[in-house]
């Protein structure tokens, strides 16, 4: 059986009294993107520094293709890559020297660093800018010698914090399409508090909710399992819940008032089509439908609904 790029083995961390990270597992076998979604404070950079070896945990252990980090943190260390939430910059280095820099002290053969520095610069589009200071990049060229530095080593595991963090619409595109290519021969971790942002990159999610895992599975099982199929609509002569219920396509009606309504369907335009015709012509007086939308505290309230009533 093949060893697990990484294996998390009941971690918690404290910090003074306070548990910020509480019994956490779980294994990465593949290439990918791997989303850590919480809110800030939910333990997500707290994880990701233990995995890189930045902070040593109070409990439990993690193993970088089977070695103990805490053990042998510069082997363990030789196969990971880092962006941390404020990328590690020397401002007064140009980019040349600062990836030259990074690639010394990650202690590859002084015969590859000429080659690696090129290599990356190339990948993360900064080549024009090599005899530039650092510190006078916009903020997303900034985030892109921040992934240079963190892939220069050609690591098997990369870890981002918030990578998209602060930049503008542009510039998120754009990091989001790198980040895409370099998954595609390693394994990347990402953290983010955006729901948006996992749903357009990664493949796999843990939703963090005050240091414990509350969800784990790929983007397609998260959707289904926590975004319910449903629309709301407003009916100002609306006809009994019984009615609602068997219309074809609904699978469930709920009334939230006396006019507003909750229906989860097994297709959206199929029942938005048949709720409009029925109620043309039966007088529902139709005043609004939409989509329901959801936010980051709503799903964290679902999941730890459904989560206490499964009795995990």
């Amino acid at each position: 059986m093949e060893t697990p790029i990484v294996s998390v083995q009941h971690l918690s961390h404290r910090y003074n009294v306070q548990w910020a990270v509480k019994d956490i597992s779980f294994e990465l076998s593949g290439r990918g993107v791997y989303g850590l979604l919480g809110a800030n404070g939910a333990g997500k950079s707290t994880i990701m520094n233990i995995m890189c070896g930045v902070l040593n945990q109070t409990r439990g252990d993690v193993f970088i293709k089977g070695i103990d980090i805490l053990a042998n943190p510069v082997e363990a260390k030789k196969l990971i890559g880092f962006l941390p939430q404020t990328p590690p910059l020397q401002p007064e280095l140009t980019v040349e020297e600062f990836l030259t820099h990074c690639a010394k002290i990650r202690l590859m053969p002084r015969d590859k660093i000429r080659a690696a520095v090129e290599e990356v610069m190339h990948k993360c589009n900064v080549t024009h800018f090599r005899k530039r200071l650092i510190g006078n990049l916009s903020g997303g060229y900034q985030q892109r010698v921040g992934i240079a530095q963190a892939i220069i080593h050609r690591p098997e595991f990369v870890v981002m914090d918030e990578p998209t963090n602060g930049l503008d619409p542009n510039q998120i595109i754009e990091i989001r399409n790198l980040i895409r290519e370099i998954a595609e021969d390693r394994t990347v971790v990402l953290s983010t508090h955006i729901l948006q942002e996992v749903q357009a990159l990664c493949d796999h999610i843990w939703m963090i909710n005050e240091g414990v895992i509350v969800f784990s599975g790929t983007l397609n099982e998260f959707d289904n399992y926590i975004l319910p199929s449903s629309l709301v609509v407003t009916l100002m002569n609306p006809p009994s819940l019984a009615e609602l219920q068997q219309l074809e396509g609904v699978q469930q009606a709920e009334a939230v008032d006396h006019h507003k309504f909750r229906i989860r369907y097994s297709d959206a335009q199929e029942v938005t089509d048949l709720l409009v015709q029925q109620s043309a012509s039966h007088n529902w007086r139709i005043s609004e439908i939409s989509l329901e939308k959801y936010s980051l505290d709503n799903i964290f309230s679902e999941l730890s609904r459904k989560n206490t009533s499964t009795g995990k």
